[in-house]
């Protein structure tokens, strides 16, 4: 164990941002409870504009920005440590402004400023994958919520074969739309529908990518690793679709699902409205309720541009697989390619901890060859080579 690498004194700072930032669950704070509803009024044709309602904040942002304050991250000794920390903690006073800001105008500027909005390269090759793959509705049966929740807990048991101890959960939310991560539970919607051919990709992205890194990187000694430092998520989500591309589940509705984010994103920062994305994407040949869900997601709280980062994430985890990077350093913990360096100086410090688990696609020698192949392609649409 190397605890005695790091100050007493870095460790407190440390401890206190973890903590602080698992209070908050940011992404359930900023999502609609009434998007079902929502969306039924919206396709109904009972309103033009659809104006969503939230639930009540679990923290008090101004609370949340006292103990901000309190935590000294400019009395950090250990170097690596305090470039970490400092982001971290001007990432976290970003999401307490954005709390306050919820479903204002003010929003999407802060928005902008933690996730970016869509460089005109990430453009191209989002209207480049739509034009190249051809319009599909998800098809094969559909498992509800409960369905998914008992391979959601299966999977889970496979991982516990690894380590019987780790903290790893899910359930089924009432106030959840769809199927997320928060802390160390996959959350499941109780009106969510996963096609079965879709299923074991989705596994694979939220408990083989989201709750394995949320389980190695608890266990460091920097805590905030379990928690995630400053801009994880567009890594994070790079490596869930990978995880994806992997097992093999990577279907053409899901790339161009990941493509209409990134357009839609685009859209909302251009300034067109609700009803107007949603008609491009219909336009485009994606499903109305589909469609529905993809500008619910950038358009709630008055504008969230997370929604560019899966593509980008790839794009940018691709790169680094076809330069030899590895993966295995990226599953200690949430954490961004940008930090890598950082990350990789702590662990030549003796600073952090091997993994408690790994992935189970990183195992598997088919898997390996689908991610070499991935890395291989020079236009995103040869990703669906080989898939079902």
């Amino acid at each position: 164990m190397g605890s005695s690498v790091l100050s007493a004194g870095d460790r407190a700072v440390d401890h206190a941002l973890a903590q602080l930032s698992a209070s908050m669950r940011f992404l359930l704070e900023i999502t609609p409870v009434d998007a079902e509803d929502v969306r039924e009024d919206f396709l109904g044709g009972d309103v033009e504009e659809p104006e969503f309602a939230y639930r009540s904040l679990e923290v008090d942002p101004d609370v949340v920005a006292a103990e901000l304050e309190r935590i000294d991250v400019g009395s950090v000794e250990d170097t690596t440590l305090a470039h970490l920390l400092r982001a971290k903690h001007r990432e976290m006073e970003l999401q307490v402004e954005m709390l306050r800001a919820r479903d204002t105008d003010d929003f999407l500027g802060l928005s902008i400023e933690l996730y970016g909005g869509v460089s005109p390269a990430l453009n191209r090759q989002a209207e480049a994958l739509l034009a190249a793959v051809p319009a599909s509705e998800p098809a094969g049966d559909v498992l509800d919520a409960e369905d998914f929740l008992q391979l959601a807990l299966d999977e889970i048991d496979r991982y516990r074969e690894q380590d019987p101890e780790i903290e790893m959960h899910a359930e089924i939310r009432p106030d959840v739309n769809g199927v997320m991560v928060s802390g160390d539970t996959l959350l499941v919607g109780p009106e969510s529908a996963v096609q079965r051919v879709r299923a074991e990709a989705l596994l694979h992205h939220e408990v083989g990518t989201h709750l394995v890194t949320q389980v190695n990187g608890s266990a460091q000694q920097v805590k905030v690793l379990g928690a995630g430092l400053a801009g994880y998520d567009e890594t994070q989500e790079g490596m869930a679709v990978l995880a994806e591309i992997a097992c093999g589940g990577l279907t053409a509705f899901r790339l161009r699902q990941l493509a209409g984010r990134v357009l839609t994103v685009h859209r909302l920062v251009s300034g067109a409205t609700f009803a107007e994305a949603h008609d491009a994407l219909v336009d485009a040949g994606f499903p109305e309720h589909s469609a529905f869900t993809t500008v619910m997601r950038a358009y709630r709280s008055g504008g969230v541009t997370k929604d560019a980062i899966y593509l980008r994430g790839l794009v940018d985890l691709l790169e680094h697989v076809r330069g030899g990077g590895s993966l295995e350093l990226l599953c200690l913990g949430k954490f961004s390619l940008a930090d890598l360096p950082l990350v990789t100086e702590l662990d030549e410090k003796g600073v952090l901890e091997p993994a408690r688990i790994s992935p189970r696609y990183l195992t598997d020698p088919a898997a390996l060859d689908r991610i070499a192949a991935a890395a291989d392609t020079d236009e995103l649409d040869q990703l669906l080579e080989g898939t079902p």
